[in-house]
C-alpha cells in the first residue's frame, strides 16, 4: 500500500515517537519506511470506508488529532529528527517528512501534493509547503498537482542530501551518528531557538489558520462530488497514480 497512512499507522507512529523521546539512550530519531516508497499519503480507501459520512465535528476531531497534532509533535520533538525518503513522498507523506529537522533522500525520490487537483481540498492539513520550499515553488506544486524530483528538492534547499538508493540508509545513519556525538541538551536548546525563529515569523499561526481553511474545503460542493464518486477512485483517475 506504499505506506498509506491508516489510522493504525498514524497512532503507532506517534507512539513510537513518544517512546523514542522518553528513551534517554536515543539521541537522534530517524523516520524511514520499508519498501520502495516513503508514503503515498493518507489511506483513502480507509477514509472512504470509515469516514466518508463524518459530520463536521467528527472530521475536525479526527483530523486535528491524527493529522495536525501528530505532525506538530514531530516538529516540536525535543530530539533531532531525520526523514529518510525514497520513492514517492506524496501529500500527507510530504507533510510528515517535512516535519523532520533534516531530510536525506535517494536519487529516485520525488515529492508532490496533488490534493487540490484530485480531491478538491485545500492542500493537506498542515501547510508546511511554503516554509520548506519557498512560496512560488509551493504555489506551483499545489496549483498544478505536479511533482519535484530529488535534484530539484536539493537545489531549492528542501532536502539536505541526495544519495544513490543503495547508500541511503548508510548516509542517513552517518548523519545521525555525527549529530548524536554532540551534547544532547545543547542540541535541544538550539533546536528550540531555530524553531522559534519561524514562530516569530508567524509559522504556527499560519499553520493553524490553514487547518481551518482545509476543514472548510471539505464542505464544498466540489469535494462532495469527489467524495460521492469515491476518494480512492479520484486518485486512480490522476495520471500520475499518486495517493493523497
Amino acid at each position: 500500500a506504499r505506506n498509506a497512512q491508516s489510522r493504525e499507522l498514524l497512532d503507532e507512529l506517534d507512539a513510537a515517537f513518544q517512546a523514542a523521546i522518553a528513551d534517554d539512550s536515543v539521541r537522534v530519531i530517524v523516520l524511514a519506511a520499508e519498501g520502495p516508497h516513503f508514503s503515498a499519503g493518507h489511506d483513502l480507501k480507509q477514509a472512504q470506508r470509515e469516514r466518508a459520512d463524518f459530520t463536521v465535528e467528527e472530521r475536525w476531531e479526527y483530523e486535528s488529532l491524527r493529522y495536525y497534532d501528530y505532525c506538530l509533535r514531530i516538529w516540536d520533538c525535543p530530539k533531532p529528527t531525520i526523514a529518510e525518503v525514497r520513492g514517492a513522498c506524496v501529500a500527507a507523506g510530504f507533510m510528515v517528512a517535512n516535519m523532520c529537522d533534516m531530510v536525506v533522500c535517494s536519487e529516485d525520490a520525488f515529492f508532490s501534493d496533488p490534493v487540490g487537483q484530485t480531491l478538491a481540498a485545500a492542500a493537506t492539513e498542515v501547510l508546511i509547503h511554503p516554509w520548506v520550499m519557498g512560496l512560488r515553488k509551493a504555489k506551483e506544486m499545489l496549483f498544478t498537482g505536479g511533482k519535484i524530483d530529488a535534484a530539484e528538492a536539493l537545489r531549492i534547499g528542501m532536502v539536505n542530501q541526495v544519495v544513490p538508493g543503495t547508500g541511503l540508509r548508510d548516509a542517513t545513519m552517518t548523519l545521525a551518528k555525527r549529530i548524536s556525538d554532540a551534547p544532547p541538551f545543547g542540541i535541544r536548546l538550539m533546536k528550540r531557538s531555530l524553531n522559534r525563529s519561524l514562530d516569530v515569523q508567524g509559522f504556527r499561526n499560519a499553520l493553524n489558520a490553514h487547518f481551518d481553511t482545509h476543514q472548510l474545503s471539505h464542505m464544498s460542493s466540489e469535494f462532495a462530488a469527489v467524495r460521492d464518486k469515491g476518494l480512492a477512485q479520484a486518485i486512480q483517475r490522476n495520471k500520475s497514480g499518486e495517493s493523497a
